[in-house]
């Protein structure tokens, strides 16, 4: 239900007069990886249509058909399809503005296979945001339908791109919804922009669907503190010289302060619009009186139920089915009736002030302008109301790594490296790869398997580091067995590979046996016969002769043992005289030492002729 205020401007055109709200384009990046010459990062601006992917990114590779490149056919009328191949990148459709509505381009680039659509504008201007067309003119069934995200690019950069294709050159790029969003913190604080009226259609069916199907998840995740959520409305004001005429009192409330545009769009029959203001003020009144008692989450049972029990085309769109439904759910009527006041009084009333204050745009958040609009973190949500696609949203809202288990549960995570690893590196042998998912989107890191850290930018290049790093793939070296030798080029201590000894090569892909024997790099003596094998050689030397490895030279197996008999004699003359030597001092030694002990036992007992008289010792103090 896309309720625009070109509609009501057309509608009381002369109440209202001609304005401009500050409408906000939002963008996400979009960064061409290839080829070199352009290189950059750009801005786009995201369609109000399809899903875009919020919190993370897509790679996929630029096609600009050669037919039909306006997309506004269906691509199979020339037999054209943009499924991508396996193990091949997704396929990005460039067409060009003009002829059809933004919503077919992408539908037919949805049909075909692309996996996005990025349209080139085709005048010199800031970017727009495409929109879904008009109620009065959509006339299709497909709009609900489109999941592919979409974004509209600038003229000199869809011009720049088709040069590059017209050359031959590949051109990649990488779609990125990261920072589409803000994500401060652990709390996502989002509005959402909405209407009682339920006589619109197609897209007034899709939005109550929105809101049974969304409901569940909104409510876990307010009652778990994870998020805090808004519900709002647009009104419009009556100028007071109009006040008296048919139109303002059919369709506005408090003399001409707060309207709504007729929901059959027909002033004799029906509900007026009057009775959605009221309607919507009701909702806006349960919603604070039940945050007020601490359990705001109620809104969404009571918006659901009363769309189920009080549905404008069974006439019970009126108090009376509202006040049961409030009732059911337990929420104080009474306070409900108090927050409503006299709609009939020429007075402000403080809840519907507020929300026309709060329809202005502030900061980076534009003018709310159509119904339903989603805001979260202060943003204006792009695509398609789904709640896969809106929970997606919510959940890139958070800090990085506090999101809530819903934010990872299937459905909502979109794994990148499912298809083509995301781009980065991997081992098809080893079945390792890069790409590590998180809910923002792929990254390309190194892993670490079974406590091996690999190293590299994990885009090209990951090498097994330290430690072990030989236990996963041979760390990714040459490794090969054969008659019952293993040789490999990885060792635990060193980094990257290496051939062993006996072989040569790139230690990567290959390591050839060295013929050590017909490159002379052994057997080189004149005795010496060489004999190549697998990883090493065999030496072998003529006659009775034995290899030396080391010294590369044949030595004689036979010892001489032939001996001077003079060299024997001088030996045994050596000896003896060695043993004389030894006696006499043996001999001498004794007898000194026999000497001293004799003499040490006669002084004991008689005085020696060369020891004096001892005198007598008289005591000091004796008389």
């Amino acid at each position: 239900m896309k309720e625009k205020v070109g509609f009501l401007v057309c509608l009381l055109s002369l109440l209202l007069g001609s304005c401009v709200g500050r409408f906000v384009v939002e963008k996400n990046s979009l960064k061409v990886t290839s080829p070199e010459s352009l290189k950059d990062v750009y801005e786009c601006a995201i369609g109000n249509f399809g899903v875009p992917q919020y919190g993370g990114t897509m790679l996929g590779t630029v096609i600009y058909p050669k037919a039909n490149q306006k997309g506004c056919k269906s691509f199979a009328e020339f037999d054209i399809s943009f499924k991508s191949k396996p193990g091949g990148l997704p396929t990005f459709i460039l067409a060009d503005r003009g002829d059809c509505y933004f919503t077919l381009k992408a539908w037919n680039a949805q049909n075909a296979g692309a996996a996005a659509i990025l349209v080139a504008d085709d005048r010199i201007e800031p970017l727009i945001t495409m929109d879904n067309p008009e109620e009065e003119t959509a006339g299709a069934d497909y709009l609900q339908n489109i999941t592919i995200p979409s974004a509209l690019i600038s003229k000199t950069l869809g011009d720049r791109i088709k040069e590059a294709l017209s050359k031959g050159d590949s051109v990649n790029i990488n779609l990125d919804w990261r920072e589409a969003l803000p994500h401060p913190d652990e709390r996502v604080e989002y509005e959402f922009w909405t209407n009682s009226n339920d006589e619109c259609g197609a897209k007034c069916e899709s939005q109550i669907e929105f809101v049974k199907d969304f409901k569940g998840a909104a409510q876990i995740l307010e009652k778990r503190g994870y998020t805090q959520f808004t519900p709002h409305y647009i009104t419009w004001y009556c100028p007071e010289a109009f006040v008296l005429s048919k139109q303002c009192q059919s369709q506005c409330i408090n003399h001409g302060r707060y309207c709504a545009p007729d929901p059959e769009q027909d002033f004799s029959r029906g509900y007026d619009g009057k009775d959605v203001v009221v309607q919507n003020l009701r909702q806006a009144c349960f919603f604070k009186v039940a945050n007020e008692s601490g359990k705001p989450w109620l809104w969404w049972d009571y918006v659901t139920d009363f769309a189920i029990r009080c549905p404008m085309k069974e006439k019970k769109y009126n108090k009376e089915c509202a006040d049961r439904v409030i009732q059911s759910l337990g929420v104080d009527l009474k306070k409900i009736d108090e927050c409503i006041g006299d709609s009939e009084a020429n007075v402000e009333n403080p809840v519907l002030k507020a929300e026309q204050d709060a329809q202005i745009g502030k900061g980076s958040r534009g003018d709310v302008t159509i119904l339903p609009t989603l805001v979260i973190n202060s943003r204006q949500y792009r695509g398609k109301l789904d709640k896969g696609a809106v929970l997606k949203a919510i959940c890139a809202g958070f800090e990085e790594t506090t999101e809530p288990a819903i934010c990872l549960s299937e459905g909502i995570e979109t794994n990148e490296c499912l298809q083509n690893h995301g781009g980065c590196w991997q081992d098809k042998a080893a079945n390792l790869t890069a790409c590590k998912d998180t809910f923002r989107g792929r990254i390309c890191e190194c892993p670490i398997v079974q406590g091996v850290r690999f190293a590299g930018d994990g885009y090209t290049h990951c090498e097994a580091s330290g430690a072990l790093r030989c236990e996963i793939n041979n760390g990714g070296c040459w490794k090969q067995i054969q008659d019952g030798r293993t040789y490999s080029a990885c060792d635990d201590h060193s980094k990257g590979c290496k051939c062993p000894p006996g072989f040569k090569g790139d230690g990567v892909n290959t390591c050839e046996d060295v013929d050590e024997c017909k490159e002379k790099s052994a057997c080189q003596c004149s005795q010496c016969k060489c004999k190549n094998t697998w990883g090493s050689y065999e030496c072998s030397c003529s006659g009775n002769l034995l290899y030396m490895r080391e010294h590369d030279t044949c030595i004689s197996k036979e010892v001489d043992t032939t001996v001077s008999w003079s060299f024997i004699w001088v030996i045994i003359l050596g000896l003896a005289a060695a043993g004389v030597a030894g006696y006499a001092v043996y001999k001498y030694r004794i007898r000194r030492y026999m000497d001293s002990e004799i003499r040490a036992i006669m002084a004991q007992y008689m005085p020696l002729d060369n020891q004096g008289e001892i005198p007598n010792h008289v005591p000091h103090g004796d008389i």
